[in-house]
């Protein structure tokens, strides 16, 4: 049995060839968008609906094998980095996305202090700034 399988098994849900073809995508790495992931998915796949990936991203996304995040004014992104509470830096310029490790402590970011009531279970923070390709680009401008 393949490791998707596993996975896919492990939180109850049925092995697919789009469910599998779209685990594999996203553990090949990256913040991607569900066009690019379509895309993918149909190198490997004879065809495939984007709804249909739109279904298993959100099926993968409740079950918890897939992540999504929306920078601001941006598109939605998968990842396969799931539970581990970690953060995104996107550069302004480029749109380049990396994870950052929580900063301090397993998950400071979870204590918002009052929060009227509500159990915090996640907390998704975002850093902006450039990336070394743009800081240099932007030095060698100047």
């Amino acid at each position: 049995m393949s490791r998707g399988a596993e996975l896919l098994r492990s939180r109850g849900l049925r092995v697919t060839r789009p469910r599998l073809a779209v685990l594999d995508v996203l553990h090949g790495g990256g913040h991607l968008e569900v066009e690019e992931i379509t895309r993918r998915v149909r190198e490997r796949l004879d065809s495939v609906s984007t709804q249909a990936v739109y279904d298993v991203l959100g099926a993968l996304s409740r079950a918890g094998l897939s992540r999504r995040i929306e920078p601001a004014g941006r598109p939605a992104l998968y990842e396969a980095r799931v539970g581990d509470n970690h953060h995104h830096v996107v550069c302004r310029s480029c749109g380049e996305i990396a994870d950052i490790d929580c900063a301090v402590g397993s998950a400071p970011c979870l204590d918002p202090g009052p929060a009227d009531g509500f159990l915090v279970d996640e907390a998704e923070v975002t850093f902006w700034g450039l990336c070394p390709a743009c800081q240099a680009r932007r030095d060698a401008d100047e």
